[in-house]
C-alpha cells in the first residue's frame, strides 16, 4: 500500500496478515495530490499540489525523479496511456492536455480544450 502525507512524504506499508511495516520511500517536498500506478505496476506517477509530476519505481527503490515541472499552468492530473508505461497524459488547470514521453519528459503533443478544468 502506497500513500502520501500532506508534507509531501511518500510512504509504503508492507502488510502481511495482522503485521505491517512502514517505509518512507521519498520526500517530494511538496504536498502530493495524486498517485497513479502504471498498468504493470512498475512505475508510480506522483502529482503535487504545485503541479509537478514525479516518477517513482518501487522495485528499484530509487528516489522520486522529477519528470514534469509546472509551467504556465499547474498540472491538475496525470495518468499513463495504455497499453504500456512509456507515455503519460496530463491536464492543466487552464485546460491544456499534453502527452509526454516518460523516459526523458519530452512533450509529444498538446491540445487546448479552451476551458478551465476542475477536479470533482
Amino acid at each position: 500500500l502506497y500513500f502520501s502525507a500532506q508534507e509531501g512524504m511518500l510512504f509504503f506499508y508492507d502488510i502481511k496478515g495482522l503485521q505491517y511495516e512502514m517505509k518512507i520511500c521519498a520526500d517530494i517536498l511538496q504536498p502530493i495530490s495524486s498517485l497513479v500506478f502504471s498498468p504493470d505496476y512498475t512505475t508510480l506517477l506522483v502529482v503535487t499540489d504545485q503541479g509537478t509530476v514525479y516518477t517513482y519505481k518501487p522495485a528499484h527503490s530509487e528516489e522520486a525523479v522529477k519528470l514534469l515541472d509546472a509551467c504556465s499552468s499547474c498540472f491538475l492530473a496525470a495518468d499513463f496511456l495504455t497499453p504500456g508505461d512509456k507515455y503519460c497524459v496530463s491536464v492543466t488547470i487552464s485546460g491544456e492536455v499534453q502527452v509526454w514521453f516518460l523516459e526523458d519528459g519530452t512533450c509529444l503533443s498538446k491540445l487546448n480544450l479552451d476551458i478551465e478544468v476542475q477536479v470533482n
